[in-house]
């Protein structure tokens, strides 16, 4: 089956309020454009260097998520067009998500990255540390970044109810948090593996690649 079909399968098994970014990390240029070509536009790498090679070629009404763990020094490479970083982690990069925006008159969209799996290979905030961070006289400071939401990746596991009981989790601690922070719209959960289980614990945004392009030999198959 043709990766517009594909596509095109996943799309129309989405509630229709929930956002598919397509995850094209590794895959060449080629592919992005049948994806392109049949009507998507919102992209997900998850390396800095992959995706601004990308962002170069490709016509520049593509929508760019950098959705991988983006260390700082690598901010001022996406700052001039990236439309929404999934994996803000401390107040530190986010200070320097500001810095890089301020360079290109910009405001940079953010989620907050929170840890919720049981693996230590993840990366994120625990609740303790969001909600704070949220609140904090410090980030009120920073004018050209915008926390829009949350994001949040299960454990790699066959156990369907634990997957459900992390984004359940993840679900109820976004909302409480939206009752003072109004920005907050977005709460990103789900890959290939495991997006119907984050639409029916609340996501707002799935991020696949496999089940569109087809399964890779990775450890998280987007």
């Amino acid at each position: 089956m043709s990766i517009a079909n594909n596509l095109n399968i996943i799309k129309s098994s989405l509630p229709t309020d929930v956002i598919l970014v397509v995850v094209t990390k590794t895959h060449p240029v080629e592919k992005l454009i049948e994806v392109y070509n049949a009507g998507h536009s919102v992209f997900g790498e998850n390396k800095v260097q992959e995706m601004v090679e990308k962002y170069k070629v490709l016509p520049k009404d593509i929508q760019w998520h950098l959705i991988g763990h983006l260390q700082s020094n690598k901010v001022k490479l996406i700052a001039p067009f990236v439309s929404l970083i999934h994996s803000v982690d401390s107040l530190k990069l986010l200070q320097e998500i500001n810095k890089q925006a301020q360079k290109y008159n910009r405001i940079i969209n953010c989620l907050l990255q929170i840890y919720i799996a049981k693996e230590e290979t993840k990366f994120g905030l625990d609740y303790a540390e969001a909600e704070p961070l949220l609140n904090s006289e410090e980030l009120k400071q920073l004018k050209n970044v915008k926390i829009v939401g949350l994001m949040g990746m299960a454990t790699n596991t066959d156990n369907q109810a634990q997957i459900a009981n992390e984004f359940k989790s993840l679900n109820i601690f976004f909302n409480k948090l939206r009752t003072t922070n109004y920005e907050l719209q977005t709460l990103s959960m789900g890959m290939s593996s495991d997006y119907k289980i984050a639409i029916e614990n609340g996501s707002t945004l799935v991020r696949i690649g496999s089940s569109i392009f087809g399964a890779r030999n990775y450890t998280e198959s987007y």
